[in-house]
């Protein structure tokens, strides 16, 4: 069946030629785009770029997506819609920049204290598999490495062979390169390793920072380092146990993905919660 012709934003209705100028201006052309960034996401990509979108842009966004007259939305459906527009331009980090997928992870994941174990595994194994990639690349991916990786348990993909590689290495959910899968399995090893020798990963992990996390009060993103020397020891240990893709820059966005380190910058909305924790 072949899908639907995508309709271009000006011929949508309810929306208003304003609106329809702007959105394709910032290259929002047709409404299968505008179904991708939603409502909110178009409010938010607009201001970005200095337009002066309103609330009424909002709600004429959602009629022109739902085939409805936006001034005759419900006081529920628009307080519902105000409620996620004041969520959506809460002040964040700039690196999450307007995606939602990326704004998700920032808002609740990034920086937050994790102790469990196959999370921890997770993040290492999609940390080295960035080397040389976006962020939002890899987060595009993730539910295809779940798959992949047995939802990311170290026991079964330490039992990965030459031919689970391959197999691997045919899947195009995930980034092919034959380093990394093997990597993986080679780190699943020495996870498991490491439990044996610890109790858990974690234990071993928060070790590095004294078992709590570290709240830096960063003003600006630029002040961020790329590396510290925990995690330079870190990195150094890692390796000695026979660890891979395990350098400390990527060792270091891995202690900020799981809270080791609490790197959001003092005027984002998940600082100051994260360092009034009791430590994780």
């Amino acid at each position: 069946m072949k899908r639907p012709r995508a309709t271009p934003v000006a011929e949508l209705p309810n929306l208003g030629e304003r609106t329809a100028r702007w959105l394709a201006a910032s290259g929002i052309r047709t409404d299968r785009e505008l179904r991708e960034i939603g409502p909110v996401g178009a409010y938010r990509m607009l201001k970005g770029h200095g337009y002066p979108a309103t609330l009424n842009l909002v709600y004429a966004v959602h009629g022109a997506l739902s085939g409805t007259d936006w001034r005759r939305l419900s006081p529920a459906a628009k307080a519902a819609l105000k409620a996620a527009v004041d969520a959506a331009m809460r002040p964040r980090c700039a690196w999450c920049g307007s995606d939602p997928l990326y704004v998700a992870y920032h808002d609740a994941e990034w920086g937050v204290p994790s102790h469990d174990e196959r999370h921890l595994f997770e993040m290492l194994i999609l940390e080295g598999a960035q080397a040389g990639l976006s962020w939002s690349t890899i987060l595009k991916k993730r539910d295809n490495y779940r798959e992949a990786f047995a939802g990311f348990d170290p026991a079964r993909v330490a039992r990965l062979g030459a031919r689970d590689v391959e197999r691997l290495m045919r899947n195009e959910g995930i980034v092919r390169n034959r380093l990394k899968l093997q990597g993986a399995v080679k780190n699943a090893q020495a996870f498991l390793a490491v439990q044996e020798a610890f109790g858990s990963f974690d234990r071993y992990a928060w070790g590095f920072v004294g078992g709590k996390p570290i709240h830096n009060r960063w003003r600006d993103m630029a002040q961020v380092p790329a590396r510290t020397a925990e995690s330079d020891a870190m990195s150094k240990d890692m390796q000695r146990r026979g660890f891979t893709f395990v350098g400390s820059t990527i060792l270091y966005a891995f202690m900020q993905a799981v809270g080791m380190v609490n790197d959001h910058v003092v005027t984002c909305f998940r600082h100051q919660p994260l360092a009034r924790s009791a430590g994780g």
